[in-house]
């Protein structure tokens, strides 16, 4: 992995992705590394006066928390099949991230703060993307959201409260659409914490992974309603 104070140029950038979404069983054609590596570059320039992310992040530590981190959730989306709603989306992460890794995927951005909300959109024109919304609104307060009955699956990585995040998400609790968690190694205990409040749903799947480098562990974790929703 490249040195901790190292600014990454475009083939170091490429040999991380490459390296750490190997075990992630996602592959990333040079076009795709192209256009991640102008978001993470546009990500580096933003950050200098938005808070997007951690300002003390050296460039390794971003691929691999954010970039390669988002692009774990690949492995359970179907380009063809879903629509995927990133709920507070902050910079992108995982949502921007899979959509730039997969331009055919149907992708809406859920992001109430209004400098990231002009930092996603102007990623969106960068890139050139297709079939993705920006959409200014927070989730509680159960307001109406574009298209949200064509949803097939909700993920969040800003989830603290497991149990109220599943609570709000009651309206997608149907055949057809499921709730993704993105947690870290005490996913265990949140689990437990939400308990009944977790309403109509149930836990459908865990997918444990290892981030490459650090070996942090992380965990998908899939709810389905109760009433056998597929």
């Amino acid at each position: 992995m490249a040195d901790r104070k190292q600014e990454l140029d475009l083939p170091q950038f490429q040999e991380m992705l490459e390296r750490g979404t190997l075990a992630l069983e996602v592959n990333l054609s040079d076009q795709t590394v192209g256009r991640l590596f102008r978001y993470f570059t546009e990500l580096k320039h933003w950050s200098r006066k938005v808070n997007l992310i951690s300002r003390e992040s050296s460039d390794s530590a971003i691929v691999e928390n954010h970039f390669i981190d988002s692009l774990a959730l690949l492995s359970l989306l179907d380009s063809k099949q879903d629509w995927l709603l990133d709920v507070g989306s902050g910079a992108g992460f995982p949502g921007l991230v899979c959509k730039a890794a997969r331009p055919d995927l149907p992708v809406s951005l859920l992001e109430p703060r209004l400098k990231r909300v002009s930092f996603l959109n102007h990623i969106v024109r960068t890139l050139k993307l297709d079939s993705i919304s920006v959409l200014a609104l927070r989730l509680e307060g159960g307001l109406a959201l574009p298209d949200e009955q064509l949803y097939t699956s909700v993920v969040s990585r800003a989830v603290t409260d497991v149990g109220g995040y599943l609570s709000m998400c009651a309206r997608w609790c149907r055949p057809g659409c499921r709730v993704i968690c993105m947690k870290g190694p005490r996913y265990l205990e949140e689990l437990q914490e939400a308990g009944a409040s977790a309403g109509g749903w149930e836990l459908a799947e865990v997918k444990e992974y290892h981030l490459p480098f650090s070996q942090a562990s992380r965990a998908l974790l899939v709810f389905r309603g109760r009433d056998g929703g597929n």
